[in-house]
């Protein structure tokens, strides 16, 4: 017969899909075996629905057939097949989708009948000349005896020809293009790469796709030898795990899928199985892992959901769907309601797509919610390893998710060093305390060595250790929980004393105004103030910021580049009980020109026992040395901090320099 040109757009669009359209070679034969489980889904429904059909008890199939020898690929099912009306409209005009056609007249009809009808554009099918360089297509309807054929080099037209053919199908051969320097047209028609595709994203389909596969076996006749054999395999499981009902799998069965389906090699910690029916209907699988993934905190590391439609795998990491903050979170979601783009690889950002999105973060939080609740222990081993993330999460976007998130998350407090909710901690607040006390370090040992605490432990109040450097971040962004401001032990006025408390310390802060203003000229710029402390106990010394950057911000800002010049203003205290201030009391009026010493030594020790550098240790080891010496009645060593080693050169000798580096004239 002759050979038929496709319209002009269609040649356009046939370009576009082979160049263009598809990205990834290997979804030619996810799509042709889409389109086969289509026409089987047909067949099956006709059966169903048409009495002439009733006794169609045939075997529904797939079988995919290797022909390396002539490089040949072969599709082929035993669904409704084609009339040569259908073949013109459905493979002679590009993106004619029958498929849609019978949704729609299903749809009509108002029936089901558990029928998957996956194709949508009518375009799929053209993929195949992505790796083929000739296309025929045999097939024979229910709806007539003559069988006919359907070819196509691609752009140059097609043909469509009365031939026999005794069953009812569509048999698709591919001739595949020869091989390149960069592509390997033949691999697939090696056994492993058919293996690979059909798991990878056919492994659904509910009906069985078979190949002639070879295997290895013991030698009847000879135990030392082992001969080839083939059989039809069938290469896919076609019944999802997410289809059963939950109460018929067990947790081994869910543990097993995880682990082979997520490459983990340990059990999931949680497993969130359930269905959505309604505008916008899917089932979701989703697992929690029992550990933190080795990249989880690097740019490498890739979130995001497997998409399936109709058990059809469309995509690995659909991160649409899920939220950052919970992309610890991996699974699956399989749903015919989800809008696709002509290529089904990329998700549309449409509305179906937000309501899986907010229902899958819902459905999240209830878990964890439910964990924290009636399973402590295991909520508290998967905070260990992705609390970081919820946190991150609060203070991401200027706080966006802080009330989302806000109850999700815990400190360890000095309350029995274990764990404790934010709702639990202001739950017990003692009576009249204003503010959740927090404190920074790297250990709880660590914290627990600051002065300050000491005098919150004697009060009686409740601090939460902060042992993440980020975690300071989080509770600047919070700003409150249950209206109670988060406050820094190290940081501004903790306001602990009684009014009385008050009045005796503004009255030590007056009559000791002089010597005070003494140390902070002493100090410079390095302190905004020197001033009597009412958060000390035992301890004679400690430095403390103003509102603002806190003293452990500025320890992680000295680590980065960006922000190294970014300090804390601080503030140095002196307890006026402790037995040091007496002395220093007694050097300010009798030896005045010490206080700076002295000042300069209590600065730095304050600022060691915070954690933060000094400027010169090797100066604050010779002023300590000093002070040992004047202990013993000896006499004190010059002090030459680094600084001042820097000594300018006299003028003459200056002037002199310059004079004999001066070029000669000659």
């Amino acid at each position: 017969m002759a050979k038929k040109q496709f319209k002009a757009e269609s040649k356009r669009l046939l370009q576009m899909m082979i160049n263009s359209i598809y990205t990834n070679k290997d979804i030619f034969l996810r799509e042709l075996i889409s389109n086969a489980s289509d026409a089987l889904d047909k067949r099956h429904y006709i059966s169903l629905t048409d009495h002439d059909s009733s006794n169609d008890n045939e075997e529904l199939k797939i079988t995919i057939e290797r022909h390396p020898d002539t490089r040949q690929l072969v599709i082929e099912d035993n669904g409704v097949g084609m009339t040569d009306e259908e073949l013109e409209k459905n493979l002679g005009t590009i993106a004619r989708s029958g498929s849609a056609e019978f949704r729609a007249a299903m749809d009509k009809a108002d029936q089901d009948d558990n029928v998957d009808i996956i194709g949508q554009f009518g375009v799929g099918f053209y993929s195949a000349f992505m790796v083929a360089e000739r296309v025929l297509v045999e097939s024979k309807s229910m709806k007539s005896e003559q069988a006919y054929s359907w070819s196509s080099s691609g752009e140059d037209g097609y043909v469509i020809s009365p031939i026999d053919k005794e069953t009812v199908g569509t048999r698709i051969t591919l001739n595949l293009k020869p091989d390149t320097d960069d592509e390997k047209y033949s691999e697939y028609l090696e056994e492993y790469k058919i293996r690979e595709l059909v798991k990878k994203y056919s492994d659904y389909v509910r009906y069985p796709i078979q190949m002639e596969c070879e295997h290895t076996i013991p030698d009847p006749d000879n135990k030392d030898k082992s001969i080839t054999t083939t059989r039809l395999d069938t290469l896919n499981s076609m019944k999802p795990l997410w289809k059963r009902d939950k109460k018929d799998i067990t947790p081994e069965e869910y543990n097993e899928f995880y682990k082979a389906k997520f490459n983990d090699w340990e059990n999931p910690q949680k497993v969130i199985h359930y269905n959505v029916e309604g505008n916008v209907s899917y089932t979701a699988l989703l697992f929690i892992p029992g550990k933190t993934p080795y990249n989880f905190y690097y740019s490498d590391f890739e979130p995001g959901l497997k998409l399936y439609s109709k058990g059809v795998f469309i995509m690995d990491k659909a991160k649409e769907l899920i939220p950052d903050y919970y992309r610890f979170v991996t699974g699956l979601v399989d749903s015919e309601d989800l809008s696709l783009n002509i290529s089904r690889e990329i998700l549309q950002q449409d509305r179906q797509v937000r309501a899986i999105a907010r229902s899958i973060e819902t459905k999240i939080h209830s878990a964890l919610e439910d964990m924290l609740k009636n399973e402590r222990a295991e909520y508290e081993k998967f905070f260990d390893n992705f609390g970081l993330n919820l946190k991150y999460g609060i203070y991401k976007d200027y706080g966006v998710n802080k009330e989302k998130l806000q109850d999700l998350i815990l400190f360890k407090s000095t309350k029995e060093n274990k764990y404790v909710t934010l709702k639990e901690y202001t739950d017990r607040m003692k009576d009249g305390q204003k503010a959740i006390y927090y404190a920074c370090g790297s250990d709880m040992d660590e914290i627990n060595r600051n002065p300050i605490m000491a005098t919150l432990r004697d009060k009686g109040y409740e601090v939460l250790y902060f042992l993440d450097e980020r975690d300071e971040f989080v509770a600047q962004i919070m700003q409150k929980y249950a209206d109670k401001p988060f406050q820094n032990i190290s940081k501004g006025d903790l306001d602990l004393d009684t009014e009385e408390e008050k009045k005796a310390r503004e009255q030590k802060q007056e009559e000791n105004k002089d010597m005070l203003t003494a140390m902070k000229d002493a100090l410079g710029d390095k302190v905004k103030e020197v001033r009597i402390s009412s958060r000390l106990k035992d301890d004679p010394v400690i430095i403390v910021s103003d509102e603002g950057v806190s003293l452990e911000m500025e320890k992680y800002m000295a680590n980065d580049p960006m922000n190294k010049g970014i300090k804390a203003s601080k503030i140095l205290e002196l307890n006026p009980d402790h037995p040091l201030f007496g002395v220093l009391k007694d050097t300010y009026q009798n030896h005045p020109d010490e206080i700076k010493d002295d000042a300069e030594v209590l600065y730095d020790q304050a600022m060691l026992i915070q954690g933060m550098p000094i400027d010169d240790p090797a100066a604050y080891a010779r002023r300590v040395a000093n002070l040992m010496l004047k202990a013993a009645g000896k006499a004190p060593l010059p002090i030459e901090e680094e600084k001042e080693k820097k000594e300018e050169k006299p003028a003459e000798e200056t002037a002199k320099t310059e004079e004999t580096d001066k070029p000669s004239e000659n």
